[in-house]
């Protein structure tokens, strides 16, 4: 059943979207402001976010927005009409409307741009593992989109008609954790105040993302172990055992086999979740996928901007496939997003392209040499541009005086 978040601060407005959806064959959520949203956000996936316009900047602010989901602007009468959405509902919602917005959700499951052979022999892998009941182990550095890739696996599944929830273990604290995964019962412990269902739960006959799997503490890795095995647990502070059907996909960036001889995970768990590998190559070496992956990306920020689509020059696209990406996918959509945000041509050129790392990488695995002093520069000029010419802000970035640059762009020119 697909799933629908609405982020709207008026109670009435928010009462009478839940009537009009109720006919459709939606699973509805609904909470009255953007913290509410990414405290949901951490448990679960949603297939279509309907947000008011604070909703919205809460979202665009902590970088959390569902990448591939899409928002609607819920549009007040005087709000301005929010960047970056897919689509606009001018409030009072009326039904004809959010039909239209609706049909997004027919959308066909999410895809993997893949031209390299590696990861055409994935996506091969990926269709034929979908159709099984045993857990997956997703490796891949950082950025590499190992959680995209999850995701695809539950929509082509048998679950994907029940939940597919995700829990990011590298950002629980050690105290909680435990109540995340198992849930507890109301006195368990100072706080608990009432009952709550951890996402073991929550994903019964679904999936359940085990992201950054690596990071979870030595001791409760013999629980999650004994729920591997028997698929049953108990709540913390209860002593009833309770039986999920789950099927569970991890993911990690660190090298497993480091992990498990410096004792930092437990080697029976690890083969446990194991049962079907998958390593996601970096982006470096799959060269193939850089421009079609960069174009996809061009096309979905102009309309998400609601700009002309841009291309990309042979300038920069020679510098796109000269880079190392140590970022990976992540790092090459932000890339091209700020080229399209900060300059309006129709064209995005090299020097559009802001690289953090300023090209350093690239140096490495360019077989240009270059000055010490020439890399000082285009880092400078590189800065500056970022910084739209304004040199305070670019001199606060490079660690020196305003009176410093100003002496060494005398000097370039």
């Amino acid at each position: 059943m697909k799933k629908v978040l609405i982020i709207e601060r008026e109670i009435s407005e928010r009462e009478l979207l839940m009537k009009l959806l109720k006919a459709e064959a939606l699973q509805l959520f609904s909470v009255e402001d953007g913290a509410g949203a990414l405290e949901l956000l951490q448990k679960r996936s949603f297939d279509l976010i309907l947000s008011d316009l604070k909703g919205i900047q809460t979202l665009n602010r902590s970088n959390r927005r569902p990448l591939g989901t899409p928002l609607i602007h819920l549009c007040a009468k005087d709000d301005p009409v929010a960047s970056e959405v897919d689509d606009v509902l001018n409030r009072p919602v009326e039904m004809k409307g959010l039909r239209r917005v609706l049909q997004r959700l027919k959308k066909a499951p999410p895809t993997i741009i893949a031209k390299s052979p590696q990861m055409k022999q994935i996506l091969k892998q990926i269709e034929k593992i979908a159709q099984s009941h045993s857990n997956v182990f997703i490796s891949g550095e950082s950025g590499t989109g190992k959680e995209v890739v999850a995701g695809m696996i539950h929509e082509l599944s048998k679950r994907k008609n029940h939940s597919f929830v995700r829990v990011n273990c590298a950002a629980l604290s050690n105290t909680l954790i435990e109540s995340e995964f198992f849930g507890h019962e109301k006195g368990a412990f100072t706080g608990a105040v009432q009952r709550r269902i951890g996402r073991f739960e929550l994903a019964d006959l679904g999936t359940l993302l085990l992201d950054e799997i690596s990071e979870i503490p030595s001791d409760l890795q013999a629980k999650l172990l004994r729920v591997v095995q028997e698929q049953e647990f108990e709540r913390v502070g209860g002593t009833q055992p309770l039986h999920v059907d789950v099927r569970l996909i991890s993911t990690s960036n660190r090298n497993m086999k480091e992990a498990i001889a410096s004792n930092h995970f437990r080697e029976d768990l690890y083969y446990r979740l194991n049962v079907i590998p998958i390593l996601l190559p970096p982006l470096r070496e799959r060269r193939e996928d850089i421009l079609p992956l960069a174009d996809h990306f061009l096309r979905e920020v102009c309309h998400r901007n609601q700009i002309p689509i841009k291309t990309l020059s042979k300038g920069a696209k020679e510098r796109l496939l000269n880079y190392s990406w140590p970022g990976n996918i992540r790092e090459l959509r932000n890339i091209i997003e700020h080229g399209v945000v900060m300059d309006y041509s129709d064209q995005l050129e090299e020097e559009h392209l802001f690289f953090d790392s300023c090209d350093l990488k690239q140096r490495a695995i360019s077989p240009q040499l270059i000055t010490l002093k020439q890399l000082e520069k285009e880092h400078i000029l590189l800065t500056l541009e970022h910084c739209q010419n304004n040199r305070t802000k670019a001199s606060k970035m490079l660690g020196i005086s305003v009176r410093t640059l100003r002496n060494k762009l005398k000097l370039y020119q």
